[in-house]
C-alpha cells in the first residue's frame, strides 16, 4: 500500500474504512459502500483540508480497497457471505 504524507491523511483513510465496515455488517451492498466512500471523498476535496497529491492517493487507495472483498469481514464474520445479493421489494 502506498504511504501517505500527512497523517491526517491516514485518519480519513481510517474513518473510510471503518464506515464501510459497519455498512458491511448492516447488510449494504457493494455500491453503497461506494456512494458513501464517494461522498466522503467528495467532502473531503471540497474542504481543501488534504494537500492534492495525498487527496489523490487516498482516492486511488479507496476505490482498490473497496473492489477487494478480502478488506472485508462478513456480518458473520465469513467473507464468502459478502454482498449477497438482497431481494428487491
Amino acid at each position: 500500500m502506498t504511504s501517505f504524507d500527512a497523517p491526517e491523511t491516514i485518519r480519513h483513510f481510517q474513518s473510510i474504512c471503518d464506515g464501510c465496515q459497519d455498512l458491511i455488517n448492516k447488510n449494504h451492498t457493494q455500491f453503497d459502500l461506494r456512494l458513501y466512500a464517494d461522498g466522503y471523498l467528495n467532502a473531503l476535496r471540497n474542504s481543501k483540508n488534504l494537500g492534492r497529491n495525498d487527496q489523490e492517493k487516498l482516492e486511488k487507495i479507496i476505490d482498490r480497497w473497496i473492489l477487494d472483498p478480502s478488506s472485508f469481514i462478513g456480518p458473520d464474520g465469513d467473507i464468502s457471505n459478502l454482498f449477497v445479493q438482497r431481494e428487491e421489494w
